[in-house]
C-alpha cells in the first residue's frame, strides 16, 4: 500500500458504487485484500502504509490498536456484503498483506477470513495467502492458520546475507525464513513463497546467488524478486543522499535479474510474470493474477484499494481514521475513480504485457501496432505470440520492460 493516495472524487457515505459496475460482476472473479498496517520496526526502503507502535500513540487511541483490528477490518467486509447486495460470487482469493500480518494473533486472522466466508462464501479452491515475517511466526502459528483455512504463506525473505539484511533494517536471522518454509510445509502448507530483493546498495553478485541458491535450498514453490526501488521519503533514500550507502545502477539490477532468470530457471522454475517465478501453473499466485488481469477485488484496511467493473476506490490511510468512519457506520473510502474505456485499454496493456501469455496485439492503436513491430524486429518480444496475435516479451524484453510498455500504449 503505497503512502501516497491519489486524487479523485468523493466515495458516497455508504461506499455505493455506480449500478454499471455491478453489472455482469457474476462472469468476473472476486478476490479480497486485507491489509493488516502494523510493524513491529520500520525498514528502511519501505514505503508502504504501514505503523509502528510508536508511531500510533497519542493519533488515534483505542481506535487504532491492534488489539481489536480484526473486528473493525470485519466491520469493512459486512459494508463490502452490503455494497455488492446480491452478488453470487463466492470469493476465489483472499491476500492478507501488510505491514506484518503476523502480528496480529493466528486467530484474528483466521477470524478476519472466517468473515469473508460468513457474509461471501469460499470457492471450493480459493487461495488464501497471508504474507508473513520469519520472527513472527512458529509452526503452532502456522498450524493454527493451516487450521483455520490458510492454504498459502508468503515469507519476506529478501537476502540470506547479514550485511544486505542489515542496510534493508530487516530484522530476521539468516536461515529463519528457510526454516519457516520446513515449518509451513509441516503444517500442510503445500504452496509457499519467499520474497525476495536484489540490488541493495553493498550487495555483491556472489550474494545474490548465496540468496538465491538458500531460496531454492529451502523448497518453496514460488519465488518473488523485486529490484530494490528507493522511494522518495524512506531512510534509505536519506542514507544514499548523505553519501553513506552507494546508490545501485540499472545495469546492476539487470545483471542480477538475469542471473536470476538463469538459476530460477536451472532449478525448474518458470517465470509467469517479469517479477514472479513458480514450478507450476498451480503454484502460481492467482491473487496477484487477479490484479494483473483487471478482476475485481475488494481491498479492506487503511489505505488499501479496491476495484470493481471500472470503479477503483482507497480507503483514507491512518488507522485510527478507519476505524472512526466505520465505527460510525460509514464507507472509509477516501476518493474514487471511474475508469472510462481508454483508461482499462491502456491498463490491460499496461499489467498484461508483464504476464507470460502476454497481451492481444488487437489491444494496440496504430501507433502501438507499429511499436510492437519494432520490438519484435529488436529481440523483444517472441516471434511465436506475435504471429499468433499476441506480444510477449522476451528474456531482454523483461529488462526493458517498462520501455517497451511505453511504446505500446501510444
Amino acid at each position: 500500500m503505497p503512502s501516497v493516495l491519489p486524487d479523485g472524487e468523493p466515495v458516497p457515505a455508504d461506499g455505493a458504487l455506480p449500478a454499471a459496475a455491478l453489472a455482469g460482476a457474476a462472469e468476473r472473479p472476486l478476490g479480497f485484500y486485507l491489509h493488516v498496517p502494523y510493524c513491529a520496526t520500520r525498514c528502511g526502503y519501505c514505503d508502504f502504509n504501514t505503523y509502528t507502535a510508536t508511531e500510533l500513540r497519542g493519533t488515534g487511541g483505542v481506535l487504532a490498536s491492534r488489539d481489536n483490528y480484526a473486528d473493525t477490518l470485519t466491520d469493512e467486509i459486512r459494508l463490502a456484503r452490503k455494497v455488492l447486495g446480491d452478488d453470487p460470487r463466492p470469493v476465489r482469493t483472499v491476500f492478507v498483506g501488510g505491514g506484518t500480518p503476523t502480528l496480529l494473533a493466528a486467530g484474528d486472522l483466521v477470524r478476519m477470513l472466517g468473515a469473508i466466508r460468513e457474509e461471501f462464501g469460499l470457492a471450493d479452491d480459493a487461495e488464501v495467502t497471508t504474507e508473513a515475517n520469519p520472527e513472527t511466526v512458529d509452526p503452532a502459528y502456522l498450524a493454527a492458520l493451516r487450521e483455520g483455512g490458510f492454504n498459502r504463506v508468503s515469507f519476506g525473505m529478501q537476502s540470506a546475507r547479514r550485511h544486505v539484511l542489515k542496510v534493508l533494517d530487516r530484522t530476521h536471522t539468516p536461515g529463519r525464513p528457510e526454516a519457516c518454509v520446513r515449518e509451513a510445509r509441516d503444517a500442510g502448507f503445500e504452496h509457499v513463497n519467499l520474497d525476495l530483493i536484489y540490488g541493495t546498495p553493498g550487495e555483491s553478485d556472489d550474494d545474490w546467488r548465496a540468496s538465491l541458491d538458500a531460496a531454492l535450498g529451502a523448497g518453496p514453490d514460488h519465488v518473488s524478486a523485486y529490484a530494490l526501488i528507493v522511494e522518495e521519503g524512506t531512510q534509505l533514500a536519506r542514507r544514499i543522499r548523505r553519501g553513506e550507502v552507494p546508490m545501485t545502477d540499472d545495469d546492476v539490477h539487470a545483471d542480477r535479474y538475469l542471473i536470476t532468470e538463469s538459476v530460477l530457471s536451472g532449478a525448474g522454475f518458470e517465470w509467469y510474470e517479469v517479477s514472479n517465478w513458480a514450478t507450476s501453473e498451480a503454484g502460481r499466485c492467482l491473487h496477484n493474477e487477479l490484479y494483473w488481469r483487471g478482476a475485481d477485488w475488494w481491498g479492506a484496511g487503511p489505505g488499501a484499494h479496491s476495484h470493481v467493473g471500472g470503479v477503483r476506490w482507497w480507503n483514507v490511510k491512518h488507522p485510527g481514521a478507519y476505524a472512526a468512519a466505520l465505527s460510525a457506520g460509514n464507507s472509509p473510502g477516501a476518493g474514487r475513480e471511474l475508469l472510462s474505456e481508454e483508461d482499462r485499454r491502456v491498463e490491460r496493456i499496461l499489467l498484461e504485457l508483464r504476464l507470460r501469455e502476454g497481451v492481444p496485439l488487437d489491444l494496440l492503436r496504430e501507433e502501438g501496432t507499429a511499436a510492437a513491430h519494432r520490438a519484435l524486429g529488436e529481440g523483444l518480444l517472441e516471434q511465436g505470440p506475435y504471429d499468433a496475435g499476441r506480444a510477449v516479451l522476451t528474456l531482454r524484453g523483461r529488462l526493458l520492460a517498462d520501455a517497451v510498455v511505453r511504446d505500446l500504449v501510444d
